[in-house]
């Protein structure tokens, strides 16, 4: 708690300046400081709650419910993994430009509502389901609500209030996802109990959209700049789109995105159906794996204000490889939960250092747009990667070929990142 509450108090001094006066200016309009820092303040609380709803329960709460799935319906571990794929193969290419395109020509907050509205409505409809074609509809809503109301809108709306400060306050806000993922495996264990899986995918549904959205509704959107700062060292899109480094950053983060998301999406399987552990000793890891994710990301954000945050992120992708040889153990209780530690902390940083290498090497300016096109191809990994090894465990009737490719995955994406620039160059 003190970490948290250091991290508070540097979002609070954020962007204040001694000018002899008591305002600063971002954009048109001077801001007193009281009020800039209390919005800003409140923007960041605003993204912790919608990333704990959005992607803390919605994204890694529904693994969870995929081996009742298997069991009450029949279905492969394939197809119950696929829903996510289908669902991010359409949703992402169709959308995430255009999000991040009505991000940088409309603001976040809007796209943020409308994500929220649409996750929570996908978990009610999960939780009604009975046939793999409305598995596949309610998934395609969930994906939605994961492009407009997820990392996009989030990653954009702090890059733009803070600076100096961005790591800590990115760092703070996606808290929000290791602890929804770290309470939903025991709220949905708990529901599960008393009211069936259905009722809880129900249950949690309703508790996104009492929880986010109104805090959405009240967040503010940033300040917006002066034409003369914008326009002063900002590169233009097709430009950025151009250079190498961005698709070496894009290459990066989807090798690291798949190794991440095909051991998340698999890992109740793994543990419930390969190893049998109980419903209680599943939810124990997989609530210990989000809760490390909230140290790595206080950790990663703290490291990527004070050294260069291409090693910040090549050291977040060594973690995530030398991780998941762990899971080779067999039932070891000590190895699930050692595995737990160093895939939390690596998954901590994972979704937050790519924004902040994104705008370190191109700047704000465009930085919906190119995180709309760098979301875009991690969709495509987070959904091909855990249909693969759920395929692959189908066919060999063993998740070690599948957990192989991961490891090469996270070090493939080592690679890539290792061929980054430091820092911004303007040529």
């Amino acid at each position: 708690m003190q970490a948290v509450r250091r991290v508070i108090e540097q979002i609070k001094t954020d962007k204040t300046e001694t000018r002899g006066s008591k305002t600063v200016s971002r954009g048109p309009e001077s801001i007193p400081q009281t009020e800039m820092t209390r919005e800003s303040l409140q923007v960041t609380v605003a993204a912790f709650i919608v990333l704990f709803c959005i992607v803390g329960m919605a994204l890694w709460g529904l693994p969870f419910y995929y081996d009742f799935m298997v069991q009450q319906f029949g279905w492969t571990r394939a197809q119950v993994t696929s829903g996510n794929a289908l669902s991010k193969l359409i949703v992402g290419p169709a959308f995430g430009f255009v999000a991040g395109w009505m991000v940088d020509r409309f603001g976040p907050r809007r796209l943020m509502i409308a994500g929220i509205l649409m996750a929570g409505t996908a978990l009610i409809g999960l939780g009604s389901i009975s046939t793999l074609g409305m598995f596949y509809f309610f998934y395609l809503f969930n994906a939605l609500g994961y492009v407009c109301g997820g990392p996009l809108p989030n990653q954009v709306l702090l890059s733009l209030w803070f600076d100096k400060s961005r790591g800590k306050a990115m760092g703070f806000a996606y808290l929000g996802i290791g602890l929804g993922g770290a309470m939903v495996p025991w709220i949905s264990h708990l529901l599960v109990q008393h009211f069936g899986w259905q009722n809880a995918l129900r249950a949690l549904g309703l508790l996104i959209l009492l929880i986010a959205l109104p805090v959405a509704l009240m967040a503010k959107e940033p300040p917006r700049r002066k034409e003369t700062d914008a326009a002063q060292g900002a590169p233009e899109p097709r430009s950025a789109f151009a250079r190498f480094p961005f698709y070496l950053l894009m290459m990066g983060s989807m090798f690291s995105i798949a190794a991440v998301s095909g051991t998340a999406q698999n890992l109740k399987l793994f543990l419930s159906l390969d190893l049998h552990f109980t419903q209680g000793a599943a939810a124990r890891v997989l609530s210990l794996v989000l809760g490390f994710s909230m140290v790595g990301r206080l950790l990663m954000g703290w490291l990527a204000d004070r050294i260069p945050k291409k090693y910040v992120m090549l050291l977040i992708y060594f973690l995530v490889a030398g991780a998941i040889p762990l899971l080779f153990a067999g039932q070891s209780q000590v190895a699930k939960y050692a595995f737990a530690v160093v895939f939390g902390i690596g998954l901590g940083g994972d979704f937050m250092i790519v924004p902040l290498m994104t705008a370190e090497i191109f700047g704000v300016q465009i930085l919906g747009r190119l995180l709309g096109v760098i979301l875009t191809a991690d969709g495509v990994a987070e959904a091909v990667s855990p249909w693969l090894v759920g395929r692959l465990r189908d066919t060999t009737g063993s998740y070690t070929a599948g957990f192989l490719a991961l490891i090469g995955m996270a070090l493939l994406g080592a690679v890539a990142v290792a061929a980054l620039p430091r820092q911004r160059n303007s040529k």
